[in-house]
């Protein structure tokens, strides 16, 4: 039995990753949340004809039934970037939503995996943390923030430069989840070599506001909802596979380093002092299994680590110290 919720269900965000997860089989019970028009959603999932059970809840009344006994958490809850929105303006709305959420996961299903959507990820992933300390139910191994659109984003870009197939081409992605804490490690890509110096530095951009180019795009009418969707669903099953027993299953995800044990410090050596970090980790039936190295980056990254940590910090010290 496999269950998962998803918090913020009826959102842009929350209904793609819904649908896609309605087609896994290993899901055998799907928990929508949300505050609103949750039971109309779970109604039109049920209709499909998987293995998973779909139920929804509405409302802070029926948070405890949704979220109860949950082997993964999904958060995309809260409200989406406008045009002229930073990340950083996201967050007194949304860290107060998270937060709630994280009390009910702390209370109700202490030993579920955490993967946390909601912006700015630099700063809510702490707040989780936080919360789930408070209640004597940390296992920094468990809560994750999910950097996944940026690798998805990364290998599509470096591939339409490189002429490389973008399913298959894996583009190292560390750091944060917001602008320049995107830190992609070109260097180790296979084809790059061949990209100049200013292609470099145009691709690298492009990666760390990516999501810019979507609210542009969009015109005031949301931001990246269906990409986000798509990394969010690639990683929760990632998770439920690597929970499975799978072997091997590795992602670029934003962690407490405690998890990383030893393999902190060199992190720490290449990052400088920070207490959470994107890195390439395998997958486990515990969550994060191991640290994996980040590797030989060149000068150019490292300037771009340099100018990543101090806002990094700042972010996850507004997170936790968010009450």
């Amino acid at each position: 039995m496999v269950k998962v919720t998803v918090c913020g269900a009826a959102g842009g965000i929350g209904q793609p990753l819904s649908l896609l997860l309605k087609q896994s089989e290993h899901i055998t019970h799907l928990s929508l949340y949300d505050i609103v028009n949750t039971p109309g959603v779970a109604a039109d999932l049920s209709h499909i004809n998987t293995k998973s059970k779909v139920t929804g809840h509405k409302g802070n009344e029926q948070l405890e039934e949704a979220i109860k006994d949950s082997d993964v958490v999904v958060i995309p809850a809260g409200v989406p970037r406008k045009p002229g929105m930073t990340r950083d303006d996201l967050f007194k709305i949304n860290a107060g939503i998270v937060r709630d959420l994280a009390t009910a996961a702390a209370k109700y299903a202490p030993k579920a995996f955490m993967c946390i959507i909601s912006n700015p990820v630099n700063s809510t992933v702490p707040i989780v943390a936080e919360v789930f300390k408070k209640h004597g139910v940390y296992d920094p191994r468990r809560i994750f923030g999910v950097t996944t659109l940026d690798i998805v984003r990364a290998s599509t870009f470096v591939s339409e430069l490189i002429g490389a197939d973008a399913a298959s081409l894996k583009v190292p992605v560390v750091g944060g989840h917001s602008g320049v804490t995107i830190l992609p490690l070109l260097s180790q890509v296979p084809g790059t070599e061949k990209l100049s110096e200013e292609q470099i530095k145009q691709v690298t951009n492009r990666i760390q506001f990516g999501g810019d180019e979507v609210v542009k795009a969009k015109d005031g009418a949301g931001s990246a909802t269906l990409s986000m969707a798509y990394a969010g669903a690639r990683f929760a099953l990632n998770i439920i596979e690597a929970a499975k027993g799978a072997k091997g299953i590795t992602e670029c995800t934003y962690i407490d380093l405690a998890a990383a044990g030893d393999a902190a410090q060199s992190v720490k050596d290449v990052a400088g002092d920070v207490a959470y970090f994107s890195v390439p980790v395998e997958l486990g039936t515990e969550g994060v299994s191991k640290v994996l190295p980040i590797g030989q980056i060149n000068e150019y990254e490292k300037s771009l680590f340099a100018a990543a940590t101090p806002e990094l910090q700042g972010n996850i010290a507004k997170g936790a110290s968010f009450q």
